[in-house]
């Protein structure tokens, strides 16, 4: 299976931006059918402020709002560690 070509495409374009110490990662969808996770893309500041991102169907950013709601930020603590523990290195990723 592949990932979504809006997915595929933000991929593309932040592929060169893995710089020093940062860690990337990436998590195939067939990895992800049975993690809960938000739906829309995040900030988790503090395990308590959320920065939610909206994306237009074309993947431009069309804005962003803030949240304290505990619990979207527990569901999104949740989803980011069941992610990270899945999701391969950007180093060893290959688009299949």
């Amino acid at each position: 299976m592949t990932a979504a070509p809006v997915c595929l495409t933000v991929m593309q374009r932040n592929a060169h931006r893995v710089i020093g110490d940062r860690q990337v990662r990436w998590l195939p969808r067939r990895r992800a059918s049975d993690i809960a996770l938000p739906g829309n893309d995040f900030w988790l500041f503090d395990d308590q402020v959320i920065r939610w991102g909206h994306f237009s169907r074309s993947g431009a950013m069309v804005g962003h709002e803030t949240s304290e709601d505990r619990a979207a930020a527990k569901l999104c603590a949740e989803a980011f560690d069941a992610v990270w523990s899945r999701a391969v290195p950007h180093d060893r990723y290959q688009i299949r």
